[in-house]
C-alpha cells in the first residue's frame, strides 16, 4: 500500500520497470559470455557451456576414447554436458534469480525458476 492511500505515482512504476528491463537485460548479457564447466568420468570428458547454456567446448581425454566401446563415451559426452548446463542453471539463479524476485517472485518464462 502506498502511505497515505494516494495514488501510485505512474512515472516513478515506469522508471523502476525500466531500471529493472535494464538490468535483467545486462545480467543475460553477462551470461552470455561467462563460461562455466561440467566434467564426467573423472574428467576424462569435460564440457564448456556459457551461462546461458550454449554448448562452447568439449574435451576428451585420449584415455576415454576406446574404439569397441563408443557408447561409453558417447555417455560421458553426455554426462559431462549435462553437468556443464547444471552448473549454467545455478549461475543463472545466482545472476537473474534477485531480479526475478524484483519482479514479483513469480520468475521469468523461459528460465528455470
Amino acid at each position: 500500500m502506498i502511505p497515505g492511500g494516494g495514488q501510485p505515482n505512474m512515472q516513478q512504476l515506469l522508471q523502476q520497470a525500466q531500471k529493472m528491463q535494464q538490468d535483467l537485460a545486462r545480467a543475460q548479457e553477462e551470461l552470455a559470455v561467462m563460461e562455466v564447466e561440467g566434467q564426467a568420468g573423472g574428467g576424462l570428458v569435460t564440457a564448456t557451456v556459457t551461462g546461458s547454456g550454449e554448448l562452447r567446448g568439449l574435451v576428451i581425454d585420449p584415455k576415454a576414447v576406446d574404439p569397441d566401446d563408443t557408447e561409453t563415451l558417447a555417455d560421458l559426452v553426455v554426462a559431462a554436458v549435462q553437468a556443464a548446463n547444471e552448473n549454467a542453471q545455478q549461475l543463472q539463479q545466482q545472476k537473474l534469480g534477485p531480479l526475478a524476485q524484483g519482479l514479483g517472485g513469480g520468475g521469468i518464462p523461459g528460465l528455470p525458476f
